[in-house]
């Protein structure tokens, strides 16, 4: 009787969640990032959709990442052309994946990746210095109106700001808003509502 061979362990697949760059200089590549409760990247149909709302305001700009979690708003600003990023992040394990991805994409000095509240970047920030502001707070926790009022000494008067949200809450979006912002654009995609602010003390002519 023929001996049967010890049966092998099944292999584990790969599930080390990554992170698709979807344009620029660093476009299709793929970045692990820290497998975390509650972190979601962006879907791509939403910031597909945003970079072509921001394509003639992102070459050259000064951006921050609130609530930064994977990073994949300000890896994606960086690699279409954004001068500097500042990634905001409480979660040591999240900040430390995005320093390493990053460092991969040898993005060089453009970026500083700040453990802490983001609710308080504007202590980290000049003031009026930020031209582009991602902001996707943890949905379950509320934070979208805290976080626009501690970002709004940090902007420049014809920056934009963009805020994701449940879909459920686009109803109540003026209400977060007002009175310091002026709302420019809103969509959803993939289950999510977003939409791109202005600061409403510096009401721009155009919608771009």
């Amino acid at each position: 009787m023929a001996r049967r061979r010890p049966s092998r362990a099944p292999t584990r697949a790969n599930t080390t969640p990554t992170l698709r760059v979807i344009g620029g200089r660093w476009r299709s590549r793929r970045l692990p990032i820290a497998d975390r409760p509650g972190l979601r990247p962006t879907p791509d149909r939403v910031r597909e959709t945003l970079f072509n709302w921001l394509a003639p305001r992102i070459e050259g700009a000064r951006c921050c990442d609130l609530f930064a979690g994977t990073g994949a708003l300000g890896i994606e600003a960086l690699s279409r052309g954004a001068a500097s990023v500042d990634f905001f992040e409480t979660d040591p394990m999240a900040a430390r994946a995005i320093t390493r991805a990053l460092k991969t994409l040898e993005a060089g000095p453009a970026h500083a990746v700040h453990s802490g509240d983001a609710c308080q970047a504007t202590n980290r920030l000049a003031p009026a210095s930020v031209d582009i502001a991602f902001l996707d707070p943890p949905f379950e926790a509320n934070l979208h109106r805290a976080a626009l009022t501690g970002l709004y000494g940090a902007l420049r008067p014809d920056a934009r700001v963009y805020l994701e949200y449940p879909i459920e809450q686009a109803t109540d979006l003026g209400a977060v808003l007002a009175p310091d912002y002026t709302l420019l654009r809103q969509s959803s995609a993939a289950g999510v509502g977003f939409c791109l602010a202005a600061p409403a003390a510096h009401e721009p002519g155009s919608t771009t």
